[in-house]
């Protein structure tokens, strides 16, 4: 299977990024705000959803998402403190405000979250290279 690169313009777009992206770990020392380059980065280890069931084996591989003409970046229920700590991200999801700009969220399990002011929107995932098998499946308890 071939790595994954995908871009998004628009809320459509990236919908299918955070799908791509949905019950990725990444830790906080893997999450930066660049305010002089107006970029947001972020590596994560990604379940890889589009070969789910067809090889009968579960996936994980590294990835990097970028945003770019980020003018803020602000955190909720994040502890910047703890370099080491853990995120499951749940959700990207773009409003627009005053087209082209709006508001990316990223949300965390856990009520995490990541709010990016960007002047228009301008994502990018990328496949890093590196696949590795795990024995986890990501579940959720869907009676809440």
């Amino acid at each position: 299977m071939s790595d994954l690169r995908l871009s998004a313009e628009d809320a459509a777009d990236l919908d299918v990024i955070s799908t791509c992206l949905q019950d990725a770990v990444t830790q906080v020392r893997d999450l930066v705000y660049l305010p002089h380059t107006r970029r947001f980065a972020c590596v994560l280890n990604r379940f890889r959803w589009e070969g789910e069931g067809r090889t009968g084996k579960h996936e994980r591989a590294r990835a990097g998402l970028h945003f770019e003409n980020v003018e803020a970046a602000r955190v909720r229920g994040i502890a910047k403190d703890r370099s080491d700590g853990v995120l499951n991200l749940l959700a990207i999801r773009f409003e627009e405000l005053n087209a082209p700009s709006g508001i990316v969220t990223l949300t965390f399990s856990g009520g995490g979250e990541i709010r990016l002011e960007v002047e228009a929107l301008e994502a990018s995932l990328s496949d890093l290279g590196l696949v590795w098998e795990t024995q986890n499946l990501p579940q959720h308890d869907l009676d809440k």
